[in-house]
Protein backbone atom coordinates (compact mmCIF):
# COMPACT_ATOMS: atom_id res chain seq x y z
CA UNK A 1 0.00 0.00 0.00
CA UNK A 2 1.52 3.33 -1.01
CA UNK A 3 1.98 5.98 1.68
CA UNK A 4 -0.35 8.97 1.67
CA UNK A 5 1.36 12.31 1.17
CA UNK A 6 -0.48 14.55 3.61
CA UNK A 7 1.41 17.62 2.38
CA UNK A 8 -0.89 17.64 -0.67
CA UNK A 9 -4.18 16.18 0.59
CA UNK A 10 -6.76 14.93 -1.86
CA UNK A 11 -9.28 17.46 -0.62
CA UNK A 12 -7.27 20.46 -1.73
CA UNK A 13 -5.49 19.32 -4.90
CA UNK A 14 -6.70 21.30 -7.94
CA UNK A 15 -8.05 19.75 -11.13
CA UNK A 16 -5.89 20.07 -14.20
CA UNK A 17 -7.09 22.40 -16.94
CA UNK A 18 -8.04 21.35 -20.46
CA UNK A 19 -9.75 18.24 -21.83
CA UNK A 20 -10.00 15.39 -19.33
CA UNK A 21 -7.29 12.72 -19.58
CA UNK A 22 -7.73 9.26 -18.10
CA UNK A 23 -6.33 5.78 -17.73
CA UNK A 24 -9.03 3.10 -17.83
CA UNK A 25 -9.03 -0.07 -15.70
CA UNK A 26 -11.92 -2.53 -16.10
CA UNK A 27 -12.56 -5.74 -14.18
CA UNK A 28 -13.80 -8.15 -16.85
CA UNK A 29 -14.96 -10.55 -14.11
CA UNK A 30 -17.42 -8.04 -12.65
CA UNK A 31 -21.06 -8.76 -13.41
CA UNK A 32 -21.29 -6.45 -16.44
CA UNK A 33 -17.61 -5.88 -17.10
CA UNK A 34 -17.26 -8.97 -19.27
CA UNK A 35 -19.82 -7.64 -21.74
CA UNK A 36 -19.11 -3.92 -21.57
CA UNK A 37 -15.34 -3.53 -21.15
CA UNK A 38 -14.57 -2.98 -24.84
CA UNK A 39 -17.15 -0.18 -25.13
CA UNK A 40 -15.75 2.07 -22.42
CA UNK A 41 -12.70 3.67 -24.04
CA UNK A 42 -14.45 4.54 -27.34
CA UNK A 43 -17.44 5.94 -25.45
CA UNK A 44 -15.17 8.13 -23.29
CA UNK A 45 -13.35 9.39 -26.37
CA UNK A 46 -16.68 10.28 -27.95
CA UNK A 47 -17.44 12.37 -24.85
CA UNK A 48 -14.22 14.34 -25.13
CA UNK A 49 -12.04 12.34 -22.72
CA UNK A 50 -8.51 11.60 -23.89
CA UNK A 51 -7.86 7.95 -22.99
CA UNK A 52 -4.17 7.49 -22.21
CA UNK A 53 -4.24 3.72 -21.70
CA UNK A 54 -6.65 0.82 -21.13
CA UNK A 55 -6.13 -2.17 -18.83
CA UNK A 56 -8.61 -5.06 -18.76
CA UNK A 57 -8.04 -7.32 -15.75
CA UNK A 58 -9.49 -10.80 -15.34
CA UNK A 59 -7.93 -11.72 -12.01
CA UNK A 60 -8.09 -8.53 -9.90
CA UNK A 61 -6.59 -10.09 -6.79
CA UNK A 62 -3.47 -11.12 -8.66
CA UNK A 63 -3.19 -8.26 -11.18
CA UNK A 64 -4.18 -5.06 -9.38
CA UNK A 65 -1.45 -4.98 -6.67
CA UNK A 66 1.17 -4.71 -9.42
CA UNK A 67 -0.86 -2.78 -11.98
CA UNK A 68 -2.17 0.10 -9.86
CA UNK A 69 1.18 1.36 -8.48
CA UNK A 70 2.61 1.26 -12.00
CA UNK A 71 -0.34 3.18 -13.47
CA UNK A 72 -0.45 5.77 -10.68
CA UNK A 73 3.30 6.36 -10.79
CA UNK A 74 2.61 8.39 -13.96
CA UNK A 75 0.16 10.56 -11.98
CA UNK A 76 -2.74 10.43 -14.45
CA UNK A 77 -5.32 13.18 -13.95
CA UNK A 78 -8.09 10.59 -13.78
CA UNK A 79 -8.37 6.83 -13.21
CA UNK A 80 -11.58 5.43 -14.67
CA UNK A 81 -12.48 2.15 -13.01
CA UNK A 82 -15.24 -0.17 -14.19
CA UNK A 83 -15.92 -2.77 -11.50
CA UNK A 84 -17.92 -3.87 -8.50
CA UNK A 85 -17.40 -2.93 -4.85
CA UNK A 86 -14.73 -5.54 -4.14
CA UNK A 87 -12.36 -4.33 -6.84
CA UNK A 88 -12.97 -0.73 -5.84
CA UNK A 89 -11.88 -1.58 -2.27
CA UNK A 90 -8.45 -2.46 -3.69
CA UNK A 91 -8.37 0.63 -5.91
CA UNK A 92 -8.97 3.07 -3.05
CA UNK A 93 -6.02 1.58 -1.16
CA UNK A 94 -3.87 3.11 -3.90
CA UNK A 95 -5.86 6.28 -4.61
CA UNK A 96 -6.29 7.52 -1.03
CA UNK A 97 -4.77 10.97 -0.60
CA UNK A 98 -3.69 11.33 -4.23
CA UNK A 99 -4.59 14.12 -6.64
CA UNK A 100 -5.74 11.59 -9.27
CA UNK A 101 -9.51 11.69 -9.62
CA UNK A 102 -11.55 8.48 -9.58
CA UNK A 103 -14.10 8.13 -12.36
CA UNK A 104 -16.17 5.15 -11.28
CA UNK A 105 -18.38 2.99 -13.49
CA UNK A 106 -20.52 0.66 -11.32
CA UNK A 107 -20.45 -2.68 -13.15
CA UNK A 108 -20.81 -5.05 -10.19
CA UNK A 109 -23.63 -6.94 -8.52
CA UNK A 110 -24.76 -4.65 -5.71
CA UNK A 111 -22.84 -1.45 -6.50
CA UNK A 112 -23.18 -0.04 -2.99
CA UNK A 113 -20.39 2.51 -3.43
CA UNK A 114 -21.75 3.71 -6.75
CA UNK A 115 -25.16 4.19 -5.15
CA UNK A 116 -23.56 6.01 -2.21
CA UNK A 117 -22.05 8.44 -4.72
CA UNK A 118 -25.35 8.89 -6.51
CA UNK A 119 -23.97 7.39 -9.72
CA UNK A 120 -26.29 6.04 -12.41
CA UNK A 121 -26.04 2.31 -13.05
CA UNK A 122 -26.65 2.59 -16.80
CA UNK A 123 -23.26 2.68 -18.53
CA UNK A 124 -23.98 5.61 -20.83
CA UNK A 125 -25.16 7.82 -17.99
CA UNK A 126 -22.20 6.81 -15.80
CA UNK A 127 -19.82 7.71 -18.63
CA UNK A 128 -21.51 11.11 -18.86
CA UNK A 129 -20.67 11.68 -15.18
CA UNK A 130 -17.01 10.78 -15.78
CA UNK A 131 -16.80 13.21 -18.68
CA UNK A 132 -19.00 16.05 -17.46
CA UNK A 133 -19.64 15.61 -13.74
CA UNK A 134 -18.23 17.42 -10.71
CA UNK A 135 -15.15 16.45 -8.73
CA UNK A 136 -15.63 16.37 -4.97
CA UNK A 137 -13.72 15.01 -2.00
CA UNK A 138 -15.45 12.18 -0.14
CA UNK A 139 -14.47 10.18 2.91
CA UNK A 140 -12.79 6.80 3.07
CA UNK A 141 -12.94 4.46 6.02
CA UNK A 142 -9.88 2.68 7.41
CA UNK A 143 -10.31 -0.77 8.90
CA UNK A 144 -7.06 -0.96 10.85
CA UNK A 145 -4.69 -0.14 7.95
CA UNK A 146 -7.03 -1.10 5.10
CA UNK A 147 -8.88 1.72 3.32
CA UNK A 148 -12.42 1.05 2.14
CA UNK A 149 -15.12 3.10 0.46
CA UNK A 150 -18.42 1.79 1.76
CA UNK A 151 -18.69 -0.79 4.53
CA UNK A 152 -16.80 -3.27 6.69
CA UNK A 153 -18.71 -6.04 8.45
CA UNK A 154 -18.31 -9.04 10.72
CA UNK A 155 -20.44 -12.16 10.86
CA UNK A 156 -22.83 -13.67 8.35
CA UNK A 157 -21.75 -11.41 5.48
CA UNK A 158 -18.23 -12.85 5.61
CA UNK A 159 -19.62 -16.32 4.97
CA UNK A 160 -21.79 -14.96 2.19
CA UNK A 161 -18.81 -13.23 0.58
CA UNK A 162 -16.83 -16.46 0.64
CA UNK A 163 -19.64 -18.76 -0.47
CA UNK A 164 -21.50 -16.90 -3.21
CA UNK A 165 -20.44 -18.38 -6.58
CA UNK A 166 -19.30 -15.89 -9.20
CA UNK A 167 -21.57 -17.44 -11.85
CA UNK A 168 -24.59 -17.18 -9.53
CA UNK A 169 -23.91 -13.47 -8.99
CA UNK A 170 -23.71 -12.94 -12.73
CA UNK A 171 -27.02 -14.74 -13.33
CA UNK A 172 -29.10 -13.61 -10.34
CA UNK A 173 -27.56 -10.29 -9.32
CA UNK A 174 -28.31 -9.20 -5.75
CA UNK A 175 -30.63 -12.18 -5.30
CA UNK A 176 -27.54 -14.42 -5.30
CA UNK A 177 -26.42 -12.87 -2.00
CA UNK A 178 -29.87 -13.24 -0.43
CA UNK A 179 -30.05 -16.90 -1.45
CA UNK A 180 -26.56 -17.65 -0.09
CA UNK A 181 -27.31 -15.76 3.14
CA UNK A 182 -30.49 -17.75 3.73
CA UNK A 183 -28.56 -21.00 3.42
CA UNK A 184 -25.66 -19.83 5.59
CA UNK A 185 -27.91 -18.46 8.34
CA UNK A 186 -29.27 -21.93 9.09
CA UNK A 187 -25.91 -23.02 10.55
CA UNK A 188 -24.31 -19.70 11.45
CA UNK A 189 -23.43 -19.16 15.13
CA UNK A 190 -24.05 -15.76 16.70
CA UNK A 191 -21.10 -13.95 18.28
CA UNK A 192 -20.62 -11.41 21.05
CA UNK A 193 -18.94 -8.10 20.40
CA UNK A 194 -17.82 -5.11 22.41
CA UNK A 195 -18.33 -1.98 20.33
CA UNK A 196 -16.73 1.29 21.45
CA UNK A 197 -17.73 4.42 19.55
CA UNK A 198 -16.24 7.77 20.59
CA UNK A 199 -15.95 6.65 24.21
CA UNK A 200 -19.32 4.91 24.47
CA UNK A 201 -19.18 1.10 24.85
CA UNK A 202 -21.96 -1.30 23.85
CA UNK A 203 -22.16 -5.08 24.18
CA UNK A 204 -24.09 -6.96 21.51
CA UNK A 205 -24.86 -10.55 20.58
CA UNK A 206 -25.69 -10.88 16.92
CA UNK A 207 -25.10 -12.64 13.61
CA UNK A 208 -24.12 -9.44 11.77
CA UNK A 209 -22.33 -6.22 12.74
CA UNK A 210 -21.74 -3.45 10.17
CA UNK A 211 -19.61 -0.31 10.25
CA UNK A 212 -20.42 1.91 7.26
CA UNK A 213 -18.61 4.86 5.73
CA UNK A 214 -20.99 5.06 2.77
CA UNK A 215 -24.74 5.49 2.75
CA UNK A 216 -25.88 2.24 1.08
CA UNK A 217 -25.87 -1.42 2.13
CA UNK A 218 -27.36 -4.30 0.13
CA UNK A 219 -28.47 -1.80 -2.49
CA UNK A 220 -30.61 0.26 -0.06
CA UNK A 221 -29.85 3.48 1.81
CA UNK A 222 -28.87 2.85 5.44
CA UNK A 223 -30.74 6.00 6.53
CA UNK A 224 -32.02 9.20 5.00
CA UNK A 225 -29.20 11.27 6.49
CA UNK A 226 -26.27 8.86 6.10
CA UNK A 227 -23.55 10.10 3.76
CA UNK A 228 -20.17 9.24 2.28
CA UNK A 229 -18.88 12.77 2.96
CA UNK A 230 -20.20 13.50 6.47
CA UNK A 231 -16.99 12.55 8.37
CA UNK A 232 -18.92 9.91 10.32
CA UNK A 233 -19.13 6.14 10.52
CA UNK A 234 -22.40 4.32 11.22
CA UNK A 235 -22.26 1.17 13.38
CA UNK A 236 -25.27 -1.13 13.65
CA UNK A 237 -26.29 -4.76 14.01
CA UNK A 238 -28.76 -6.66 11.87
CA UNK A 239 -30.83 -8.41 14.51
CA UNK A 240 -29.80 -10.28 17.62
CA UNK A 241 -28.85 -13.86 18.43
CA UNK A 242 -31.92 -15.57 16.93
CA UNK A 243 -31.81 -16.19 13.17
CA UNK A 244 -35.38 -14.92 12.76
CA UNK A 245 -34.30 -11.55 14.14
CA UNK A 246 -31.73 -11.22 11.36
CA UNK A 247 -34.38 -11.72 8.71
CA UNK A 248 -36.70 -9.25 10.43
CA UNK A 249 -33.95 -6.65 10.84
CA UNK A 250 -32.83 -6.99 7.22
CA UNK A 251 -36.42 -6.57 6.03
CA UNK A 252 -36.91 -3.53 8.26
CA UNK A 253 -33.68 -1.98 7.02
CA UNK A 254 -34.63 -2.56 3.39
CA UNK A 255 -38.06 -0.95 3.82
CA UNK A 256 -37.08 2.10 5.90
CA UNK A 257 -34.33 3.90 3.94
CA UNK A 258 -36.25 7.15 4.46
CA UNK A 259 -35.85 7.13 8.26
CA UNK A 260 -33.02 9.22 9.82
CA UNK A 261 -30.19 7.62 11.77
CA UNK A 262 -31.40 8.94 15.10
CA UNK A 263 -34.72 7.12 14.73
CA UNK A 264 -33.07 3.81 13.93
CA UNK A 265 -30.90 3.59 17.02
CA UNK A 266 -27.72 3.34 14.95
CA UNK A 267 -24.45 4.64 16.44
CA UNK A 268 -22.48 7.36 14.65
CA UNK A 269 -18.87 8.19 15.45
CA UNK A 270 -15.59 9.23 13.90
CA UNK A 271 -13.95 6.06 15.25
CA UNK A 272 -15.35 2.62 16.11
CA UNK A 273 -13.47 -0.17 17.89
CA UNK A 274 -14.75 -3.76 17.80
CA UNK A 275 -13.60 -6.80 19.77
CA UNK A 276 -15.35 -10.16 19.28
CA UNK A 277 -15.51 -13.24 21.50
CA UNK A 278 -13.96 -15.46 18.83
CA UNK A 279 -11.76 -14.94 15.77
CA UNK A 280 -13.86 -13.95 12.77
CA UNK A 281 -13.02 -12.88 9.20
CA UNK A 282 -13.69 -9.32 8.05
CA UNK A 283 -15.77 -8.49 5.02
CA UNK A 284 -14.39 -5.28 3.48
CA UNK A 285 -16.69 -4.07 0.70
CA UNK A 286 -17.55 -7.61 -0.26
CA UNK A 287 -14.04 -9.07 -0.05
CA UNK A 288 -12.52 -11.05 2.83
CA UNK A 289 -9.61 -9.03 4.23
CA UNK A 290 -8.27 -9.51 7.75
CA UNK A 291 -9.61 -10.76 11.07
CA UNK A 292 -11.11 -9.56 14.32
CA UNK A 293 -11.06 -11.43 17.62
CA UNK A 294 -10.40 -11.25 21.38
CA UNK A 295 -6.77 -10.28 20.77
CA UNK A 296 -7.23 -8.70 17.33
CA UNK A 297 -9.36 -5.57 17.69
CA UNK A 298 -10.84 -3.91 14.67
CA UNK A 299 -10.39 -0.14 14.73
CA UNK A 300 -12.31 1.74 12.06
CA UNK A 301 -11.60 5.42 11.43
CA UNK A 302 -12.80 8.07 8.97
CA UNK A 303 -10.25 9.61 6.63
CA UNK A 304 -12.16 12.78 5.70
CA UNK A 305 -11.97 13.91 2.09
CA UNK A 306 -9.36 11.26 1.23
CA UNK A 307 -10.77 10.40 -2.19
CA UNK A 308 -11.32 12.75 -5.13
CA UNK A 309 -14.13 11.34 -7.23
CA UNK A 310 -16.39 12.30 -10.11
CA UNK A 311 -20.06 12.62 -9.12
CA UNK A 312 -23.23 13.86 -10.86
CA UNK A 313 -23.86 17.60 -10.99
CA UNK A 314 -26.86 17.08 -8.68
CA UNK A 315 -24.79 15.38 -5.94
CA UNK A 316 -25.48 17.07 -2.59
CA UNK A 317 -22.56 17.46 -0.17
CA UNK A 318 -23.78 16.50 3.30
CA UNK A 319 -20.78 17.75 5.29
CA UNK A 320 -21.40 21.47 5.94
CA UNK A 321 -17.63 22.02 6.11
CA UNK A 322 -17.01 20.28 2.80
CA UNK A 323 -16.56 22.11 -0.46
CA UNK A 324 -16.29 21.22 -4.08
CA UNK A 325 -12.79 20.21 -5.02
Amino acid sequence: MPPVDRRTPAASAPERAGAPEAVVVVNARSRRGAVLHDRIAPALAARGVRVLDVHVVRDPGAELPELLPRVLATEPPMLVVGSGDGTLATVVDHLAGRSTVLGYLPLGTTNNTGRSLGLPLRLGAALDVVAHGRTVGVDLGRANDDWFANLVSVGLSSEVAGRTPHLLKRRLGRAAYALTAARALATHRPFEAEVTADGRTLHVRTHQLNVANGRVHAGTAIAADAGIDDRLLVAYTLGGAHPASVVAAAAHQATTPWRPLGHKGYVTAAQVRVVTDRRLPLDVDGELAGWVGPDEPLVVRVDAGALRVRVPQRFVLRDPLAHER
